[in-house]
């Protein structure tokens, strides 16, 4: 399955390569890939096969939940599609409340104690998700599954701020299915896969050697 996404998500230019010339991130930091997951809600095939892996990741994974949350933006239309098929209800999550009116962070109708599963696009460490688990936990929501489209898997999970939550990250695809994909399908040199790999491991020392 992880495969297959792979497969779609280079097909439709979520995940991009650039050896050569290397993008230029919004920290302003170099990058030789770039990933962009919100593509996919302009791909009717491939988000169709994408959505349905993703049930049937929910199913043999046997996670349970009531409600889906995406969080503000990208994750939004993927809750939306997600609680369309499974027939449950969904809310979405601000980053900030939104300063005006009753101030709220979380839109939609939901009620204390309801198990939720945040839905996301990609996570790179995670620590963006924090934001996001705090928010509903502090509405008096259970959460502990995250599900995201892509998820880097290159930090070491265990140490970071999320897993102080007990939370776990599920996902369709990652950095290593990937390369088995493009390893697998000869789509680059040896030289490029393992720059790409050199940079994955080790971002830092990727940039003060290659600039």
């Amino acid at each position: 399955m992880s495969i297959e996404i792979a497969k779609i998500l280079i097909d439709i230019k979520s995940v991009n390569f650039s050896f050569n010339n290397p993008f230029t991130l919004t920290s302003g930091l170099k990058s030789p890939v770039y990933v962009d997951c919100r593509r996919i809600i302009s791909y009717v095939k491939e988000r169709e096969v994408i959505f349905s892996k993703a049930i049937d990741y929910f199913k043999n994974n046997k996670l349970n939940f009531d409600l889906l949350a995406g969080g503000e933006t990208a994750g939004i239309p993927y809750a939306s599609y997600l609680s369309d098929k499974l027939e449950k209800p969904m809310i979405y999550i601000r980053k900030k409340p939104k300063g005006f009116g009753i101030n709220k962070q979380i839109e939609g109708n939901f009620t204390k104690n309801q198990n939720t599963i945040l839905i996301e696009d990609l996570a790179t460490d995670g620590g963006s998700k924090i934001i996001f688990v705090n928010a509903l936990r502090e509405a008096g929501l259970k959460v502990k599954d995250i599900f995201v489209i892509f998820y880097y898997d290159i930090f070491n999970f265990k140490s970071s701020e999320l897993s102080k939550l007990d939370v776990s990250i599920h996902s369709l695809c990652t950095w290593k299915d990937i390369i088995r994909y493009i390893e697998m399908e000869n789509i680059f040199s040896e030289t490029d896969i393992l720059n790409l790999k050199e940079f994955l491991s080790d971002p830092d020392s990727w940039r003060m050697k290659y600039g």
